[in-house]
């Protein structure tokens, strides 16, 4: 099955891939918009702007093959300072193609912008500069886009003498604070975001979501306002998990837990590494239930937590082995299902997602 028929899948909507306007979050820059506007079947124009006003141009040529050529107009990607966006055109060329794996950047085989996108060039016919090749497994995983500036930096390795004194970890970073993670889902036609969670502020909401029958069953927190507000400040205290907030533009949806595993009351069940990731989930806004946008969300977390720490090689999980449509998410983003256990409150399913596999196989 082809990346577009796999998003047509889920969406049940075919994608046009070539009229709209996309949105773009670099990190070193302000937001920008990307429109796309066709010239014949297999091509188009990329026309982005800022605020109204011409930032860059760039046209768009669908190749066969999994491939596609985006031909720089302006910038000329001849200076560091024009990566980011170029990496905004980069990312509307591949949602505006979704068969191709790898894009072509025509003429620009070791331009300074390009130097951290592509990984490799190739010489171009009737050309004497060889093109720029991005592939799409990689530039997903590239931190050029989608966090939010000054949410995270990489801790250096420095073992922890806090921890469960069986696998202790590393020493780990601040919980961030604010913003995280934003990305604009062409499938579904909204903007996708992560912020930490702040009870001063979201107390009412988590307190909401919390006491409503169906997540009640499964995270088993229907308590008072009071006893969710001492289960909050108790995790300002943990340094192995945090608590965010998941909103389609702006309007939240779910609350979502990230934890490091080594450390979490999963480690022991299995051969843990320093920088394994889990999560936790509940969409709380019954407006947005549903399976597109509930696999939005599975793959918008792990995409986010791959992000935010280049070492992390798996994402982990334990959902309840009886549930079964929450294996069919699992699987459907790439998780694959390792064994049965059992915890003490539940029998458990080990699900593990592998960085390599999730992002040569899964759509974002």
């Amino acid at each position: 099955m082809t990346l577009r028929a796999r998003i047509d899948s889920v969406s049940k909507t075919a994608l046009d891939g070539w009229t709209g306007t996309s949105r773009h979050w670099p990190v070193s820059g302000e937001p920008l918009a990307v429109e796309s506007l066709p010239r014949d079947a297999r091509s188009a124009r990329l026309l982005a702007t800022r605020d109204g006003a011409a930032l860059a141009e760039a046209g768009l040529h669908a190749l066969d093959g999994g491939e596609a050529v985006l031909t720089l107009v302006s910038p000329e990607g001849r200076h560091p300072a024009d990566t980011p966006v170029v990496a905004a055109l980069v990312e509307a060329a591949f949602q505006r193609c979704p068969d191709a794996q790898r894009l072509r950047v025509a003429g620009l085989g070791g331009a300074p912008a390009l130097l951290a996108l592509a990984a490799e060039t190739r010489a171009a016919a009737g050309s004497d500069r060889p093109d720029a090749i991005v592939e799409r497994s990689l530039f997903l995983q590239l931190p050029l886009l989608w966090l939010a500036p000054g949410t995270r930096a990489a801790y250096p390795l420095i073992r922890s003498a806090i921890g469960p004194q069986d696998r202790l970890p590393p020493l780990r970073p601040p919980q961030p604070n604010g913003p995280m993670y934003r990305r604009w889902l062409p499938h579904l036609g909204t903007t996708l975001s992560f912020r930490a969670i702040d009870r001063r502020r979201d107390l009412a909401l988590f307190h909401g979501w919390m006491n409503q029958p169906r997540v009640a069953f499964y995270w088993e927190l229907a308590q008072s306002a009071a006893e969710l507000d001492r289960y909050l400040a108790d995790q300002e205290a943990d340094p192995h998990l945090f608590g965010v907030i998941g909103s389609f533009d702006e309007v939240p949806v779910g609350y979502f837990e990230f934890y490091w595993a080594k450390e979490d009351r999963l480690g022991p069940y299995y051969d843990a590494e320093d920088f394994d990731r889990g999560w936790h989930g509940l969409i709380g806004n019954a407006d947005h239930l549903g399976r597109p946008k509930t696999l939005a969300w599975f793959r918008a977390v792990t995409h986010y937590l791959f992000l935010d720490e280049p070492r992390t090689r798996r994402i982990m999980g334990e959902p309840r082995a009886s549930h079964r449509k929450m294996l069919s998410y699992c699987a459907d983003a790439a998780y694959d299902t390792l064994k049965e256990f059992d915890f003490p409150h539940k029998r458990a399913a080990l699900v593990c997602c592998e960085r390599e596999r999730f992002f040569r196989e899964v759509p974002l």
